[in-house]
């Protein structure tokens, strides 16, 4: 069984709406209700867990996963207070014959199902050649010239960007490599700024597909604008 963790709990106050970010109506339709829409296609992806803040549990079950008739939602779980605890806690929930683990950002709703479906195929393809490898992210190239800043000294150092890539989600991992990463984080009181960090971190290899420019993570109100062109351009989500 394969799993699939949407992150969704985070308040988005710089987009300086009267509800969370996550739940902003993009082209008819709230965010996370294309990103779960995303997964639901996926046919790698058996279940999905969706993260929220407390107070908007029943409002995402109500709004969004009954309404468009997500049927592959089995969990809508509290979320923390930062990214690492939210995914941590829906970790508690992970049913023992899960095999692999997806996680994405719930305003990352411009991915395609395709990539999910690859990111699962080439994280057990590169396992057998190399059991070390435990995970595989998406990442868009950098396009534009990328400089390492010395703040101390005021000194900048280019740095080849045909070797510097964006991190993207969604990242996908067998399920015990990513829980034992946790739990080794937790134990060290360490913070990451997302999950295939923590996998390095435990001395596992991380494998990338390289992704697009247009799998934005909407933050702001031009991210909203520029993810509404993005849907008019592809077609309806």
């Amino acid at each position: 069984m394969n799993l699939g963790i949407i992150t969704a709990a985070g308040k988005g106050t710089r987009l300086r709406a009267d509800i969370n970010k996550q739940f902003i109506s993009l082209c008819g339709k709230p965010i996370l209700a294309h990103t779960i829409g995303v997964f639901q296609r996926a046919v790698q992806i058996d279940e999905i867990f969706v993260l929220v803040p407390q107070e908007f549990i029943e409002y995402t079950k109500k709004n969004v996963v009954d309404k468009y008739g997500y049927t592959k939602v089995t969990k809508i779980i509290t979320g923390g207070e930062t990214r690492q605890e939210t995914v941590e806690n829906a970790l508690k929930f992970v049913p023992e014959n899960c095999n692999i683990i997806s996680v994405h950002d719930g305003v990352r709703p411009l991915i395609y199902s395709a990539d999910v479906n690859k990111l699962i195929e080439l994280l057990i393809e590169s396992n057998k050649k190399d059991s070390r490898v435990q995970g595989v992210i998406l990442a868009a190239a950098a396009y534009e010239t990328i400089k390492k800043i010395n703040n101390i000294e005021g000194t900048v150092k280019t740095i080849p960007r045909e070797i510097v890539y964006h991190a993207q989600t969604p990242q996908t991992f067998f399920k015990d490599t990513l829980i034992e990463s946790y739990k080794l984080a937790r134990n060290d009181n360490f913070t990451a700024t997302d999950d295939s960090m923590l996998v390095e971190r435990a001395g596992y290899k991380v494998k990338f597909l390289k992704g697009n420019h247009e799998n934005i993570k909407i933050t702001t109100p031009i991210d909203l604008f520029l993810a509404e062109l993005i849907i008019s351009k592809n077609g309806i989500h």
